[in-house]
């Protein structure tokens, strides 16, 4: 019998949690309870108590409670959450979680779930599910469902959005296995919207080739959770042709992954093709939250939320620097395409953000700064978007593969 977890703070949402115990049970489920409370007595006994809960923390509950300080409290009770439902699912007893809550409540519950393997079912009901979300998802499948009033008594609206979550993730545990090719190498890949022909025949050919193909989207998000991917030692190769969200990270923009892009896999020895796909490019909201310092440069509306800043050649000389360092520290194969007749769908001859200057300036920047003892480069006669680059770029990536095995 499948089995969920159920976290919370029992001691301020007792009648919540043993509504939606009830409605997980009543679905055919076995229910774990843990409680992360630390002030008021339970509402409801607890599986797994909040002393439990401290203790894996390595902190007494005590002295936790008489220290008197929220965000201490907090921090350790989601230390040791994280610890308690990692133990829970190493043990086979938590096949999905879920929890509910305000701000506190969602903090503990979201750095708990954020132990869970990706696919692991996993929801919080949650006052927080609105607005800036990011630091409770990180590179999660951790799912924030709006509580729409306050999680504070079971009433004719809260009963039916939280009926709605336990029978969400009921199904989620009880559906049938998808098929799992975990037979096949496990290959990552970056793309954005200007790199989507490429990524798409580069997958296609990977796939006729034998191996299983995870495309990421290039927002930030996107590019942390490839590198954690890397990181974790469950990719053979990485096809990193959409190296965009560098160009955020030096100019401002929303789609910044942060210093550690475009290093975990060269620090794991992961083979790995690289290029500039959509370096000419910074990306903002809509047009009226463009800084106004960018008021002068070259824009491009690329839908309603997104405003696409042309990156200059000074911006482009910076990146193809940064891009090369960092590359030059891999300790695995590492191959860099450089495509000369466009970065972009919009960069080749005729599109709004061609500039043979800025790429010149990225071109040359990487020529001086790679290491070529440690990163082979190419440079192709072609566009990034080109069939001919595509399968460049894909056959190099299989060549490593097919050396190393």
């Amino acid at each position: 019998m499948p089995s969920v977890v159920l976290l919370g703070t029992l001691d301020t949402k007792g009648d919540e949690y043993a509504f939606v115990r009830d409605r997980l049970i009543a679905a055919g489920l076995t229910v774990v309870v843990v409680d992360a409370g630390v002030l008021g007595t339970p509402g409801l006994t607890a599986d797994v108590t909040r002393d439990e809960v401290a203790a894996a923390a390595d902190v007494d509950l005590t002295a936790l409670r008489d220290a008197g300080d929220r965000g201490a409290a907090v921090t350790a009770m989601a230390a040791g959450a994280a610890s308690v439902v990692r133990r829970l699912y190493d043990e086979g007893r938590c096949d999905g979680a879920l929890a509910l809550g305000g701000t506190g409540g969602t903090s503990i519950a979201a750095a708990a779930f954020r132990e869970l393997p990706l696919g692991v079912p996993k929801v919080i009901v949650s006052t927080a599910a609105a607005g800036d979300t990011s630091a409770y998802l990180r590179e999660t499948d951790l799912v924030l469902m709006p509580s729409v009033v306050d999680v504070a008594g079971v009433n004719r609206l809260s009963a039916r959005i939280l009926a709605n979550a336990a029978a969400a993730v009921a199904g989620m545990v009880t559906a049938e296995p998808v098929d799992d090719a975990a037979d096949l190498p496990l290959l990552a890949a970056s793309m954005f919207g200007v790199t989507t022909p490429a990524v798409d025949m580069a997958r296609a050919r990977l796939t006729d080739l034998g191996y299983e193909v995870l495309v990421f989207h290039m927002t930030g998000t996107g590019g942390r959770t490839l590198e954690s991917l890397a990181s974790s030692g469950q990719l053979a190769g990485v096809l990193d042709l959409t190296t965009t969200e560098l160009a955020d990270e030096l100019v401002g923009g929303v789609f910044s992954a942060g210093p550690d892009r475009l290093t975990a896999a060269g620090c794991a020895g992961i083979p790995q093709v690289v290029s500039v796909g959509a370096l000419d490019m910074v990306n903002f909201g809509p047009l009226d939250t463009v800084p106004p310092q960018f008021a002068d440069r070259n824009l491009f509306v690329h839908n309603p939320s997104v405003t696409l800043m042309r990156t200059t050649p000074a911006e482009c000389a910076e990146l193809g620097r940064r891009l090369a360092t960092r590359l030059n520290g891999s300790t695995g194969p590492v191959t860099l395409l450089l495509p000369l007749r466009g970065i972009s769908a919009i960069a080749v001859e005729g599109g709004v953000f061609h500039d043979p200057a800025a790429d010149a300036a990225l071109f040359d920047a990487i020529r001086d700064t790679v290491d070529h003892s440690v990163v082979e480069v190419v440079e192709l006669d072609a566009a990034i978007n080109d069939e001919r680059f595509a399968h460049a770029a894909a056959d190099a990536l299989n060549a490593f593969l097919r050396k190393e095995s």
